[in-house]
């Protein structure tokens, strides 16, 4: 099997344009709602591309699993406050589709990935 570097592994590139579009609504945010909502948003948004790459750079199986853990919970938690944005008027509804659609990738991209690793170990 051949080495894949971090930047070449697909959920890895997903999750950093998934930050991409995060930061994109939370630069658009007012101060208030930033410290409501933003802040917590782009944390667990930019925490799952973090995740990711500390994971990927473990030795062991089992340390790299429990950080591909913690990003799929990062993402789930960013899907929480996505959907609080979408439901307070605060993206429209061309950016909650966008962001949407990366989620939808990333999620099977991070099961895959935690599969392989365990299975490949």
């Amino acid at each position: 099997m051949s080495y894949i570097s971090l930047d070449n592994l697909k959920v890895y590139q997903l999750s950093r344009g998934y930050s991409r579009e995060a930061w994109s609504v939370y630069e658009i945010l007012n101060w208030q709602m930033k410290k409501v909502i933003g802040d917590q948003f782009i944390k667990s948004a930019d925490s799952v591309g973090a995740n990711i790459a500390e994971g990927y750079g473990r030795f062991h199986y089992l340390d790299k699993v429990r950080f591909y853990y913690n990003a799929r919970g990062s993402l789930l938690e960013s899907r929480h406050w996505l959907e609080l944005l979408k439901e307070r008027k605060l993206i429209t509804q061309e950016k909650y589709n966008s962001m949407l659609e990366i989620y939808k990738n990333l999620t099977p991209g991070l099961n895959g990935l935690i599969s392989s690793t365990r299975k490949n170990n």
